[in-house]
């Protein structure tokens, strides 16, 4: 099913000083939805911190106060085989401060499609293993302006990611690893000059491309999940903020996330999975010290001959 807090980002990708959530779950864990199944619902997402990373000094910027970012997002798993499943997802943000003049925005922020395939499993007594490829792109779906961080609900960058994953499962308890490559494009702006170590003339913004690892584990069932996770996001290139300036969209973005995910599928309720989680950002470079939690409610439609099991791993 759907879970995981990511800051889709991202994962996939996090804009400076917040977390977001812009891709459907089921594109980092060892989760597989069998042929002809489709598995979608909402999620809520909620994220605020006070004090933030300046380059690597942290301190707490009072003329803002607390900045809160809040999203609404429909994800969806459709299985085109049990080893090929189709993934998309479509967040509405909404972000604020406590403090100061700054109007926070709201709108569309970035939809994802992407693709996860299984690309092998071997079982030897109670030990399971299963690798993973899963490649996707996003892209932004308003005209969201950018350059508004840290109340921006998004960098306004078109990516593309591709991610390795393995999984190990013995009995109820497992281990999942991956490492993700991202890949982003220029973004323009509202203005014909900016500044970063340097002057440019322009209004396109080269922004550096990223990468994240993540690894989870815990106990799997059928019906419950419940995992531990550890996530680093590193951007490869950009530079830190200046002395009390405000943040700048091709700024390194670097942060150390821990959290926790629990999906329960009751017995009384076929076909629905409750999703719940939180994650607390512990290091950063030019982000925010995040708290965040969410939560979600899913349900699995069956298309053509009915599967024997709601999912596979």
């Amino acid at each position: 099913m759907l879970r995981h807090i990511q800051r889709r980002l991202l994962p996939l990708a996090a804009a400076c000083l917040y977390t977001l959530i812009s891709q459907a779950q089921t594109d980092i864990d060892a989760i597989m939805m069998n042929r002809n199944q489709f598995c979608a619902g909402f999620q809520y997402n909620h994220s605020s911190w006070d004090q933030y990373w300046e380059g690597t000094l942290k301190r707490e910027n009072l003329n803002i106060g607390t900045v809160t970012t809040q999203s609404v997002a429909v994800m969806g798993n459709y299985g085109i085989t049990k080893k090929l499943n189709l993934l998309f997802g479509l967040p509405y943000v909404f972000t604020k401060a406590s403090a100061g003049t700054m109007a926070g925005q709201q709108g569309i922020q970035d939809g994802m499609l992407g693709a996860k395939w299984k690309a092998f499993s071997h079982q030897s007594g109670k030990n399971k293993y299963a690798l993973f490829a899963i490649g996707g792109v996003s892209a932004p779906l308003s005209k969201y302006t950018p350059d508004f961080l840290p109340l921006s609900i998004g960098l306004h960058s078109k990516q593309a990611f591709l991610r390795g994953m393995a999984d190990y499962q013995r009995g109820k308890f497992f281990t999942t690893a991956s490492a993700t490559y991202l890949l982003r494009s220029n973004v323009d702006i509202a203005r014909t000059a900016y500044y970063t170590t340097r002057m440019h003339y322009s209004n396109e913004v080269e922004m550096p491309n990223a990468w994240t690892a993540n690894l989870r584990a815990g106990y799997r069932t059928s019906h419950l999940i419940i995992e531990a996770v550890a996530d680093q996001i590193n951007t490869l290139g950009g530079f830190d903020i200046r002395r009390n300036d405000m943040p700048f969209i091709s700024n390194r973005m670097n942060a150390t996330n821990l959290g926790l995910n629990i999906r329960y599928e009751p017995r009384w309720l076929k076909q629905v999975s409750l999703t719940g989680g939180g994650m607390r950002t512990i290091a950063g470079r030019n982000m925010g010290q995040a708290t965040a939690f969410y939560g979600g409610v899913f349900y699995i439609f069956q298309f053509g001959k009915k599967a024997t099991t709601t999912q596979t791993r």
